[in-house]
């Protein structure tokens, strides 16, 4: 059961009695839609959130060992770990003002959610990276495969933003 679906659920009895009322249910079906993507980006960027660990035990490693050739490698993904995460946990949530010229639907904010649901699977991609890197003997190649997946997760936020903005 989706996060959308646990919140039509969740309603009680006074929030269904207003769905009754024409008009209402929409946009109450709108508000919920938004308050589920807004609970499932904050799962998903504090997943990320995790990496650092990651990273920071890398960090550490490194220092340890003398070997500093990696640490260069270590701030660039955890910068464009930060901004990716940011970039998820503060995208913009569907809203259109009535007077807007792009207006944001109950179809827009569908498409908005099952894209956010796709993030998981890069999500993934990245954990699974950043994980690599304590196993690995070679850890600047597999900063350098993190650094790929994360920027491929940033490039995915980007369609986000043009479906949004209704610009093709």
């Amino acid at each position: 059961m989706s996060i959308l679906d646990n919140a039509r659920a969740g309603q009680n009895f006074l929030e269904r009695l207003m769905n009754a009322i024409p008009g209402f249910k929409g946009y109450r079906d709108k508000e919920l839609r938004r308050d589920a993507d807004r609970i499932l980006r904050e799962h998903l960027s504090g997943r990320l959130e995790e990496c650092k660990r990651s990273l920071n035990d890398a960090a550490g490693a490194a220092t340890r060992s003398g070997g500093l050739e990696v640490i260069n490698d270590v701030e660039t993904a955890r910068k464009r770990l930060d901004k990716v995460v940011n970039r998820i946990r503060y995208a913009d949530r569907g809203y259109g003002g009535l007077f807007d010229a792009v207006k944001v639907d109950e179809t827009k904010l569908e498409q908005v959610y099952q894209f956010d649901l796709a993030l998981e699977g890069g999500v993934d991609l990245v954990r699974g990276k950043a994980a690599e890197i304590g196993a690995t003997a070679d850890k600047a190649a597999a900063l350098r495969g993190l650094i790929q997946e994360i920027d491929a997760l940033d490039q995915h936020l980007s369609e986000r933003e043009t479906l949004l903005s209704g610009i093709r």
